[in-house]
């Protein structure tokens, strides 16, 4: 948070150019982790910076959850903890993501021996592209933000999101394998496909 403080202007500069670049702004997308510094401090500080710039603006955030089965720092919980309220308070829907669960499809869904950064990042990014889907192509529901956070969010303070995604296969095992809707529901909210850990 400090450290942050000095570079967010610089940040904020590059957000304002790609905001006047744009035609109709909905909002704005942020992926940060709040395990450490640069995402909990510098993440949130730029959070509520584009908050105050830009307050009818949908502020979506991909957030990656620290884990206490999976963990690099001791201050992992208190990054996590003191990053939460700035959620709470600046962001309209919050996808929350954590590596232990990351690590578990990796394992036990993928069958990866010795999953790397990579695989969990485009895990990570499957489930993000599955999300916009509805925002990058033509639909009837959950066309943009707004809209999906008014089918989505019951109140405003309860916007934290845990996701699903199915089809989750390893590579090779069941090529050409119809699957039938109720399977792929059924898998969508199975909690081995959730990507928090419950």
């Amino acid at each position: 948070y400090t450290e942050g403080a000095e570079l967010v202007d610089s940040v904020l500069d590059v957000v304002r150019k790609e905001a006047e670049g744009t035609d109709c702004l909905q909002g704005f997308q942020i992926t940060h982790s709040l395990g450490g510094g640069t995402g909990a401090g510098m993440g949130t500080l730029l959070i509520s910076k584009i908050r105050e710039e830009y307050p009818d603006r949908m502020m979506c955030t991909y957030s990656v959850v620290p884990s206490p089965k999976v963990s690099d720092t001791v201050v992992e919980p208190y990054n996590a903890t003191l990053s939460v309220h700035q959620l709470v308070e600046n962001s309209d829907e919050t996808f929350c993501i954590d590596n232990e669960a990351l690590y578990d499809i990796c394992f036990r869904t993928l069958k990866l021996s010795t999953p790397t950064y990579g695989d969990l990042n485009h895990l990570v990014s499957i489930v993000m592209s599955g999300i916009t889907t509805c925002l990058r192509f033509p639909g009837q529901l959950n066309s943009d933000l707004r809209k999906l956070a008014v089918n989505m969010v019951p109140f405003p303070r309860l916007h934290f999101f845990m996701t699903g995604f199915a089809p989750l296969t390893a590579r090779g095992s069941q090529q050409y394998r119809a699957v039938t809707v109720p399977e792929l529901t059924q898998q969508m909210f199975d909690a081995k496909n959730m990507m928090a850990a419950s």
